[in-house]
């Protein structure tokens, strides 16, 4: 064999052995991936729409219930990509399209004495979480992740503010436990409230702000405003939303106290960016504030939003652990039962009193 041969020999035997490009699962691939889940999440939610139809009840609610029941099937790994997909993309989106109900008009009509009123409700909860938290022995650190967990939007300020916190100020335990509560809380609030404002004859508006000011996450805020009223459900939109924009700011504000001296100190500056999917929101609501919407269209995104709603709530529902809450006992729990008490006392005297 000749030199040339046999060089030529060596260069494709090397070439062979390299690694290939890195490539990017295709489309069949995620779908395989992502199916379990979704198809759970689907039935579920086609059940809830049809009891909702033939019962009357909430259709939100009944996903919220069924998801709940259907709690064990997480124990089957396969169905978490689903319904991670469905519990977080499904939300976001159905959140995006909400913004064809919502104009700069009503936003702006919000006002500042509204604006004012949440901000006392937000800082009524974080000051309970803290103050239980001392008082069942807790860390100020596990006050301050229950209370902004509370105030601002659930699990995603939990998550933000535990990237913040860290392991070593809360356990992963108390962290999962947190999630657990507050989610249990949501499902809780979102059942009780829109019921408890009926009773109290509160106005759309009136509901929109208890229920958008009080409820922890921001699918089953939406959900519980829409199970009082459309009207309320657009209210309390836009009042979850506004809680939702000051999780930059509380997180940044929580980085700059509990940094320690040796961490870098732009860290937490990505976490001022605002989540794309509110920005998207308030685009679309710009748009619908410039550009006439024909009615037709805007009662489909209505329906298109309530079924992604729909999907997360019962995705959400179906992803909690319920087991953490008997492991970890009463005592880790209170401090996001006191934040969910503090937000509902005040929230409904301002909207008693004020609104």
């Amino acid at each position: 064999m000749s030199a040339q041969h046999a060089g030529d020999l060596y260069g494709e035997m090397f070439l062979a052995e390299q690694p290939g490009p890195a490539t990017r699962p295709s489309r069949l691939e995620l779908w395989k991936t992502f199916w379990p889940g979704l198809a759970l999440c689907g039935i579920a939610s086609i059940a809830a729409a049809w009891l909702a139809e033939h019962y009357g009840a909430p259709i939100i609610l009944m996903g919220l219930l069924i998801g709940l029941s259907l709690n064990f099937v997480t124990g089957e790994a396969r169905t978490h990509a689903g319904l991670d997909f469905a519990s977080k993309s499904c939300l976001r989106w159905g959140i995006v399209v909400l913004g064809t109900q919502v104009t700069l008009a009503q936003i702006v009509a919000l006002g500042p004495v509204p604006f004012l009123a949440l901000l006392m409700v937000m800082a009524a909860a974080i000051g309970a979480a803290l103050v239980v938290a001392r008082m069942t022995g807790a860390s100020l650190a596990i006050g301050v992740l229950a209370g902004g967990a509370t105030a601002i939007c659930g699990a995603s300020a939990a998550l933000a503010l535990f990237g913040v916190l860290g392991a070593r100020r809360v356990s992963q335990a108390q962290f999962a436990l947190t999630l657990v509560v507050v989610s249990m809380a949501s499902a809780i609030a979102m059942s009780f409230y829109p019921p408890l404002a009926g009773a109290l004859h509160l106005d759309d508006r009136q509901a929109g702000f208890l229920i958008g000011a009080s409820i922890h996450d921001v699918a089953q805020a939406i959900g519980g405003g829409y199970a009082f009223s459309d009207v309320a459900g657009s209210y309390a939109t836009i009042v979850k939303l506004s809680r939702v924009a000051l999780l930059a700011p509380v997180v940044a504000a929580v980085s700059l106290l509990c940094s320690d001296p040796g961490e870098g100190q732009r860290h937490w500056i990505k976490k001022l960016a605002m989540p794309w999917f509110i920005t998207l929101f308030l685009a679309v609501v710009v748009l619908n504030s410039l550009v006439a919407i024909p009615a037709w269209l805007v009662q489909v995104n209505l329906t298109l939003s309530k079924a992604l709603l729909l999907l997360a709530v019962t995705a959400t529902a179906m992803r909690s652990r319920l087991d953490l809450v008997m492991q970890m006992g009463w005592r880790g729990a209170m401090p996001v039962v006191a934040a969910t008490l503090a937000s509902l006392v005040v929230a409904l005297a301002f909207s008693l009193l004020v609104l």
